[in-house]
């Protein structure tokens, strides 16, 4: 959609090219398109994915550095987030005030973004952490970058 600042990614499956916003970083890797540090000079340029295509994304908010985490699949992760941020409703995030976007992943389909969420809600703390920092060691909220405010 024109305009819209979220990632998108052209083809699928084993086709897919990788393509997002100037200001984050993509890369593919077993199956699944990663997005979730702020851009470096040479990253991928803004393109579009055909009209049609959906994305699923697994993701991680904080509630600061060290703090409670909070892991969950969605289709539309501005949406998602902005609804985690809004805390509107009782729920764990609205509870423990989770809501800093520190790392996520994107998916062609469902089924695979879902057996991620899985498998990162039985890793250990420490990897979980050990992921966020690895691409995000401040534990910045990404939010801003994905919903266009340029963080």
């Amino acid at each position: 959609m024109p305009g819209d600042d979220s990632l998108f990614v052209a083809g699928s499956g084993n086709n897919s090219s990788m393509i997002a916003p100037s200001d984050v970083d993509v890369r593919r890797s077993r199956g699944m398109i990663r997005c979730h540090r702020p851009a470096r000079p040479g990253d991928p340029v803004s393109q579009r994915r055909q009209l049609g295509a959906r994305s699923f994304y697994v993701y991680i908010l904080a509630s600061r550095i060290g703090g409670t985490l909070y892991i969950g699949v969605t289709n539309d992760l501005i949406r998602r987030v902005g609804e985690h941020k809004l805390q509107l409703i009782e729920s764990f995030t609205e509870k423990y005030d989770v809501v800093k976007l520190v790392y996520f992943e994107q998916f062609d389909d469902p089924e695979n973004a879902i057996k991620r969420e899985k498998r990162l809600k039985k890793w250990p703390r420490a990897w979980k952490i050990s992921l966020i920092e690895k691409d995000n060691p401040d534990w910045n909220d990404l939010y801003p970058e994905i919903a266009g405010g340029g963080g």
